[in-house]
């Protein structure tokens, strides 16, 4: 079975390089290799269960990074400073370069004792906005959302990630008991409409 494994660090080295080689040194190549960095202590100390500094490195991935997407407005815009023009390539690995960091960090949040699955949704989210077919920001969003107790919409991001990985245990499991819970939820509904209306 396919697992939801953890993001490795360098998986796109390649096209990080092609990336900041593109135009001269300046303020993305800079930072794109710090957050490059950090991303990769973030996943030694996850691998070394350091759950803790693991999610402070992919915060400060993600400092160094914000600012730099075109699409965003910057602070500095409004006294006059412009950002940085990227090339395709260059925002392609910017945006990443970030959902890697979100889904980690939503993979360190299921791994703390006590689970903020707000968060691990919303970090999802975050990832899915920019690649709405990855399996591993979906079935983590699905997790989070079963727990939150939204469980149509677990339903549909694990059925989603099922697609992706029909054979994942782990994704076979939540839908089975995603589906009981809403099976039971509809029979205690449809108990309570028979005892409004039944009179």
């Amino acid at each position: 079975a396919r697992s939801f494994r953890f993001r490795e660090a360098g998986g796109r080295a390649g096209c990080a390089c092609r990336a900041m080689a593109t135009q001269p040194e300046g303020v993305f190549a800079s930072r794109m290799q710090q957050a490059i960095r950090y991303k990769a202590e973030g996943n030694q100390h996850y691998k070394e269960k350091r759950v803790r500094e693991a999610i402070s490195r992919y915060h400060w991935a993600l400092m160094h990074l914000r600012g730099l997407d075109p699409s965003e407005p910057a602070p500095l815009q409004a006294f006059g400073g412009e950002k940085e023009k990227l090339s395709p390539e260059q925002v392609e690995l910017l945006h990443s370069v970030e959902c890697d960091c979100y889904n980690n960090l939503a993979a360190c949040l299921l791994r703390s004792e006590r689970v903020n699955y707000e968060r691990v949704r919303d970090y999802s989210q975050k990832v899915l906005s920019r690649q709405g077919d990855n399996s591993k920001a979906l079935y983590r969003a699905g997790v989070a959302l079963y727990h939150i107790g939204d469980y149509d919409q677990a339903l549909d991001h694990l059925g989603r990630a099922a697609h992706a990985c029909p054979n994942d245990a782990n994704v076979k499991r939540l839908i089975q008991q995603t589906e009981q819970h809403l099976n039971l939820y509809h029979q205690r509904e449809k108990a309570m409409y028979r005892g409004m209306f039944g009179k």
